[in-house]
């Protein structure tokens, strides 16, 4: 009987203790309470698109070619922190969003929360801004939007950066994000997986190959962290895994045709190297860069040589080697797949 107590008892305390957690985590992260530790946050703007306030930056000359940079899941416009003032400079109008449910963009309750929702987003942000053809660079999850963006509005994308993109719905099946998907437990779940600190710890350690720096710093978690621990974002987070739909993206690879560059990160465990083969094959107008010793964020852990690989691909300067593994022009941190040669260079995914 005493241990029956026990257990009940316990049983109490946790669920305290997830009422306390779930009561007193932020609604919302507001951009005026952050601005004076945000980076970049001179060049933030707000647009209303489809009746949602985007929050996005901006940089560079308005008539400038225009670069438009999307984030991935759980993720922000942070991810570009380091790479979006030199691609400004460099000769680009750049543009880096939140997208809805994330950073400083408006998470509504009722929104849809799909890879298509995303990219009307995209599009409607580029009407906003008179855009009428942009390059879309996609990270993760952004990836997908971007290649949704070339299937639908194949008239608005210029080329595409695809880094480490989400081709199909293999991310989902890792095992945290299955037990966030299963209702109710997932419910509970999620808002101890996305506001605890030590958690995000441990992912930084598995996004990010390289090993204790600045990638590390308490400085980066926590520009990572803050807006994960909110009530707003912790909820457009469930809606999007549950309304995960990406396999018609590897399934119709082939009517993406703009010029696109796939870049990789050797060691990325969350999209393994694999999944460029697919892509590759199918995609008529591809070609793969892999970044040595990488993990999934190859703009923040090689950032000066992911801003001038972009940079030489926009201004068609990209040159393509015939052989594997041999880097092109300077940066040694990068080699080269051409698809010419893609059968001899499979043990990429190894």
């Amino acid at each position: 009987m005493k241990k029956r107590y026990l257990i009940a008892g316990g049983y109490a305390t946790a669920g305290a203790a997830l009422a306390l957690k779930l009561w007193s985590r932020p609604r919302d992260v507001d951009w005026h309470e952050y601005k004076d530790v945000l980076h970049h946050a001179e060049n933030s703007r707000f647009a209303e698109v489809g009746g949602v306030r985007v929050h996005y930056q901006e940089a560079g000359e308005a008539g400038a070619p225009p670069i438009v940079l999307v984030h991935g899941f759980t993720a922000s416009n942070f991810v570009w922190r380091d790479v979006f003032l030199p691609l400004a400079d460099a000769g680009y109008r750049v543009i880096a969003p939140d997208i809805i449910g994330f950073g400083f963009t408006e998470k509504p309750r009722a929104h849809e929360y799909t890879i298509d929702a995303q990219a009307r987003m995209i599009i409607g942000l580029l009407d906003e801004l008179k855009i009428s053809r942009a390059t879309l660079v996609g990270s993760s999850y952004g990836g997908a939007i971007a290649c949704v963006c070339a299937l639908d509005y194949a008239e608005r994308i210029e080329k595409l950066v695809l880094v480490s993109p989400v081709t199909n719905d293999a991310v989902k099946n890792q095992k945290l994000l299955r037990l966030a998907r299963i209702p109710l437990m997932g419910d509970a779940l999620s808002p101890l997986m996305l506001g605890s600190k030590t958690l995000m710890r441990f992912r930084m350690k598995k996004v990010y190959a390289r090993g204790a720096g600045p990638l590390h710093s308490n400085e980066r978690m926590e520009a990572h962290h803050r807006p994960l621990r909110t009530a707003a974002t912790q909820r457009a987070f469930m809606k999007i895994l549950r309304r995960w739909s990406a396999n018609r993206i590897e399934e119709q690879a082939a009517n993406i045709t703009h010029p696109t560059l796939l870049v990789w990160g050797e060691k990325d465990l969350d999209v393994p190297l694999k999944n460029a083969a697919p892509m590759l094959e199918r995609m008529p107008n591809a070609r793969l860069v892999v970044f040595k010793n990488c993990g999934h964020l190859p703009q923040e852990e090689f950032a000066p040589d992911f801003a001038k690989l972009v940079v030489e691909y926009c201004g068609d300067r990209l040159n393509v080697p015939l052989a594997p593994r041999e880097s092109f022009d300077v940066p040694d941190s990068i080699f080269n797949i051409s698809p010419a040669i893609l059968p001899l260079s499979l043990e990429l995914g190894t």
